[in-house]
This record gives C-alpha cells, sequence and structure tokens, in this order.
C-alpha cells in the first residue's frame, strides 16, 4: 500500500442558522481530522484547527462563530471559538473545567449550554460566548447533552437509553422539570420504555421534544412538551432502529432508519400523520439533515464507495476527497441457525487466476449496540485489495434488526456472539466462498474482545487473530472504565463484578487464555478509558505465562483517535501480520484507500 491516505468524518458540515451558505465540517489535514469552514458562495474551504493529535468536535452558531473542542491524548481539553472570517483564537467557556465532550449547543440568542464528562462526573454549564459559565447542574451518572430549547429556558440531558431517567429536562437554575420515561412506563412487565432524545425543536417559541420510543416488537416517534407531557406517536413505527430530526420549520420529521446493513430516509408529518419516502441510492446514509425549504441533504456511502455529500437544494457542499472504488464483489449472505438468520456483508477479492477459495478475514464489529454497514471501511478495502475475503457479521446484539435482535444473549455475554460467528464460517465454508483452513479474526474495541473470546473458546477455527483495543479481563475493565461503560456492564451481565461475578467470569477472554493456540496481534492505547491499558497488559503477561504466540504493539493515544498516521500504522503492522501468517492471498489492483477518521465510538 502506498500514500496518499486520506481522513474522512461520517457527518455532514454544521451550518450557520442565519446563513446557510456558512459552514463548518471536519476534514483531511495532513492525514489528520481538522476542522475547516465552507463559504459556498465562494466555494471555498479554509483551515481552522491544527492540532497534533487532529481535532473532529465543532459547531457553528447563529453569530456566525466556529467552536471546536481542542483535547490532548488522554481525550481531555476545552471549547474554543473564533469568526467564521477569521480572527484571534478564543477560550468558550472560560474557566470550564478539563474534560471530555459530552455535547454543545448555542441557541439564536447567543446562550451556550455543555456537557463535560470530569472523571466520574458530569457538568452541565451554560453561559455566553467567552465569558464564564455557571453550573446548572453535576451528576454522577453518564449523560449527555441531548438538546436546548430556541429560548434557552430547558435544557435535556441524555443517559442510557434503558434507565428510568433516560432523559431528564432541567430548567438552567437546575430544576428538574421532566423524568422521561417516568414510573408509568416502568412498571414491572411492561415493555417499551426505553427512550432515546432526538432534540428540541427549532421553531421559535416552540419547546418541544423528540424522542425514540422502543415499544417492545417495533420502534416509534415520541414527542414531550410540559403542557401535554409524553406522547406516542403510533402513526408510524419501524420495525428496525430508527433516528430522527426536525424540520427546521415544521412538525415534520425527518427519520433515518437503519435496516438490514442499510439505510432509508423518511418525511414523517406529525399532524397530519403521512409519511412519505426521501429517495436515496442502495447504501447507507450516515447522516442526512432538512433544510429550510424541504431539501435534504445527506451523506451517502456504499462499500466500495467513500462517503460523498449531497445536496438536493443546489447549494454547494464541500467537495468529497478523491474518487476511489474498492475492488472485489460486494454481497449479502444470510446463514440460518436456530435463532435466526445471521446477515453477513461479504466482500471478495478479484480472482485474478485463483482457483481455491481465498483466506479470509472477520473483521467483527464493536458496539455491541452497532452494526455493519453497507459502506465504505478502509480496512475493508485494504484487505480486499491485498487478495483476501472480508466477512461483517451482524452476529445478534447489532442493531438494524429490530428490538428482539438486539436483546438476544441466549449463551451469555460473548458467547452469543462467537456462536453467530462460527456459523457464518461454517456456512461460507461450506458454500466454497472462503477457504477452510484460513480464517483470520479482527476486531476494535467490542469487537477485539469478540476476537479474544472466541480465540480461546474455538480455537480450532481461526488462525490468527488481531485484537485492536480490546476488553481482556472484564472484571478490571469494568472497574476502571467510565462511567457510562459500567453502567452498560450492568446491563449486560445483570450486575456488577461483586454480585455477579461467575457471569464476568464466564464470559471474559482471561479465563480462556491459555486454551489459545493461533497467534495474536494485541494493540493498547496508553491513555484509553474504555479499555484501560491495565486489563491488556494483563493478558499480554497470561498469553507469554501460557506459551502463546502473539505480538503487543502500544500506542500513545486514547481509545478515540483523529491522527490518520496512528491508523496507518494499525493497519499495516495487522496487514503484515496476518500475511505472516495466512496463505498468500491472489492480490487485487492495489487501490489509495483512506485511513479513517476516529475510533469506535462506544465499547
Amino acid at each position: 500500500m502506498t500514500s496518499p491516505y486520506q481522513v474522512f468524518v461520517a457527518a455532514l458540515p454544521d451550518v450557520c442558522p442565519a446563513d446557510p451558505h456558512r459552514m463548518v465540517f471536519t476534514a483531511d489535514a495532513g492525514g489528520r481530522c481538522e476542522v475547516f469552514t465552507w463559504d459556498a458562495r465562494a466555494r471555498r474551504a479554509r483551515q481552522v484547527t491544527d492540532s497534533p493529535g487532529g481535532t473532529v468536535h465543532r459547531a457553528i452558531d447563529a453569530d456566525g462563530y466556529v467552536w471546536w473542542f481542542e483535547e490532548d491524548a488522554a481525550e481531555r481539553g476545552r471549547w474554543w471559538f473564533r469568526h467564521f472570517d477569521g480572527g484571534p483564537r478564543l477560550p468558550g467557556l472560560p474557566g470550564a473545567p478539563a474534560g471530555r465532550p459530552s455535547g454543545l449547543a448555542v441557541t439564536p440568542g447567543g446562550t451556550v449550554a455543555a456537557a463535560l464528562a470530569t472523571g466520574r462526573r458530569t457538568v452541565v454549564l451554560m453561559g455566553r460566548r467567552g465569558r464564564a459559565p455557571r453550573e446548572v447542574l453535576s451528576t454522577t451518572g453518564p449523560c449527555r447533552l441531548g438538546g436546548v430549547t430556541p429560548d434557552g429556558s430547558l435544557i435535556a440531558l441524555a443517559s442510557s437509553a434503558e434507565d428510568g431517567a433516560a432523559v431528564t429536562v432541567v430548567e438552567p437554575g437546575g430544576r428538574v422539570v421532566a423524568t422521561l420515561p417516568g414510573p408509568d412506563l416502568l412498571e414491572p412487565g411492561r415493555t417499551g420504555a426505553r427512550l432515546w432524545c432526538q432534540g428540541f425543536s427549532p421553531r421559535a417559541g416552540h419547546r418541544e421534544l423528540l424522542l425514540v420510543r422502543d415499544l417492545g416488537d417495533r420502534y416509534a416517534l415520541a414527542t414531550w412538551t410540559p403542557a401535554e407531557g409524553l406522547r406516542t406517536h403510533h402513526g408510524f413505527t419501524c420495525d428496525t432502529e430508527i433516528s430522527a430530526r426536525w424540520y427546521p420549520d415544521t412538525r415534520e420529521v425527518l427519520v433515518r432508519q437503519d435496516r438490514h446493513g442499510r439505510s432509508l430516509l423518511h418525511r414523517v408529518d406529525l399532524d397530519g400523520r403521512r409519511r412519505e419516502a426521501v429517495p436515496t441510492p442502495p447504501g447507507s446514509v450516515l447522516d442526512a439533515a432538512p433544510r429550510d425549504d424541504g431539501a435534504v441533504d445527506y451523506l451517502w456511502t456504499d462499500t466500495a464507495r467513500p462517503p460523498a455529500p449531497h445536496a438536493t437544494d443546489g447549494i454547494a457542499l464541500p467537495p468529497p476527497g478523491p474518487a476511489v472504488v474498492v475492488p472485489g464483489r460486494h454481497t449479502d449472505l444470510w446463514t440460518p441457525t436456530g435463532e435466526g438468520r445471521v446477515h453477513t456483508l461479504l466482500s471478495l477479492p478479484e480472482p485474478a487466476g485463483r482457483t481455491a477459495p481465498p483466506p479470509a478475514v472477520f473483521l467483527i464489529h464493536g458496539g455491541p449496540a452497532d452494526h455493519d454497514r453497507d459502506a465504505y471501511d478502509a480496512t475493508v478495502h485494504s484487505l480486499v485489495a491485498s487478495g483476501y475475503a472480508v466477512v461483517r457479521v451482524n452476529y445478534r446484539g447489532s442493531t438494524g434488526y429490530g428490538p428482539h435482535w438486539r436483546r438476544a444473549f441466549p449463551a451469555g455475554v460473548g458467547h452469543t456472539q462467537v456462536d453467530d460467528l462460527a456459523a457464518v464460517r461454517a456456512d461460507l465454508v461450506a458454500r466454497g466462498l472462503i477457504a477452510g483452513d484460513a480464517s483470520a479474526l479482527w476486531g476494535v474495541s467490542w469487537g477485539a474482545y469478540l476476537v479474544l473470546l472466541a480465540l480461546g473458546t474455538r480455537a480450532g477455527l481461526w488462525r490468527a487473530g488481531v485484537a485492536v483495543k480490546p476488553v481482556a479481563d472484564w472484571v478490571a475493565a469494568h472497574r476502571t472504565t467510565t462511567p457510562a461503560l459500567r453502567a452498560l456492564d450492568v446491563r449486560l451481565f445483570g450486575g456488577t463484578p461483586d454480585e455477579v461475578p461467575e457471569r464476568y467470569a464466564r464470559s471474559s477472554p482471561l479465563s480462556y487464555v491459555a486454551a489459545v493456540t493461533a497467534p495474536l496481534l494485541v494493540v493498547g492505547a496508553a491513555h484509553d478509558t474504555k479499555c484501560p491499558p491495565g486489563q491488556i497488559r494483563s493478558y499480554l503477561a497470561a498469553l507469554a505465562d501460557a506459551g502463546v504466540p502473539h505480538e503487543a504493539m502500544w500506542l500513545d493515544t486514547g481509545h478515540d483517535g483523529y491522527d490518520g498516521a496512528t491508523h496507518v500504522a494499525v493497519l499495516r503492522r495487522s496487514l503484515r501480520f496476518l500475511r505472516d501468517r495466512l496463505p498468500e492471498p491472489a492480490r487485487s489492483a492495489p487501490g489509495r484507500p483512506p485511513a479513517p477518521a476516529g475510533g469506535p465510538r462506544s465499547r
């Protein structure tokens, strides 16, 4: 593989509320993610940030000021701003504590709200741009800023959708106005209590909050107002996961549905109880935003092509990077099992004179509440161009297949997913699509956890493994990770390690380290707060004690990163590792795969 590498971010530009021709976006700058402005009238971009580790969090307010979050290697930092047209770089909220960003919002009147995760607490702040903020509240539970009303009179804080306080609405003085879903939806045995916060209506004078509700077997839109409380809109439901955004000046909503690895867009009229499809090509919509005139901007991709912005109203969006097409054949496969059909996205290399099935790399997604999409992935590109088949399995627990699939863990945490990986491998081998003796595993975060667990519990199936920033010891990871992930652990296992120690032990890769036989590359990050380095070092020591062949690579980063050079270094090291342990594949055209921006968003 040769340069140049490009980074990309799976999000549309942020648009100035007062001037839609002024935008801010994140793009490649010498192999790092940095913030740029885009003047659609002049069709001109200007770089705003230049951070050694890259920058990804950004916003633009109605006065034309560009905001960005500048953080260190441990992913702690502060908000800064400067005007769209240039000028000095100034602290956005002087005096605010350093922390991890958990949301920023600026009202049309200039009120700023921000949430910062500081250690084991989340602090919510309000103030004016460039002035010292005041603390609205501080909470020990994990949360993010879910939105602010246009007049700044209400703030929505979003926690886990499973919590009784999935959404908390507070006043600027800290008084709690509502806790959602509330006791009526939390009665014993009642399903459909989960709520996801989608933000307040942007219409002036309105204080209506948009939500998504789990009905138990489907998902529906819901709204909340101080006068009406929580209201579910049963006129529009979907069988798989959805997210939603308000249209600017109406009670219409743009809904993005994730379904079977692809995306659908719907325009929904809450008053008229009508919906219509918003046409998009087959593939994945990574982000979508409605405009004042009803047009929609969306960021589209499929497995063969990197994300590119599409505008339906003629306003020029920042141009995409260089044209790239992933070689090979990209298709879908459904594997029947006793628990239902497992969906796989399969990318096969060009034959290049090959007669035998190719060696395969199972690229395992993180989450677990996430899914592999028909979307561009630089790792898929590199592997297919190197002659490997790439197998992306949406195992049980993945999103995009409905509430029942997302909640299905019958064999326990991790083991259910490993069962699905093994079933898909057997199916592909039986169909003659991949080599029966040349399968490897590669995952990041939760996906890396499944790599370690699969190598320890199904040792005979896999020739090699690459685990990037894994959970290797559930107990140690739980005690040292972030509050949000500790809460996730409790939901997955039904308690803490002290309450259900046998469940943590049964699902921990450390319990099976002596059974690992395949060579393993483990990549850790020195400043990782999600999958902390201590538990990875313990696992590496156990591998050494057991005599398991392995290699280790350490990054001077946190869990998420915005420097393309780091991703390229991991990619190259991993490809060399697999090349030395799998049969030599037939190579496709090399291409020029970009390096993806940032790390996984969840463990």
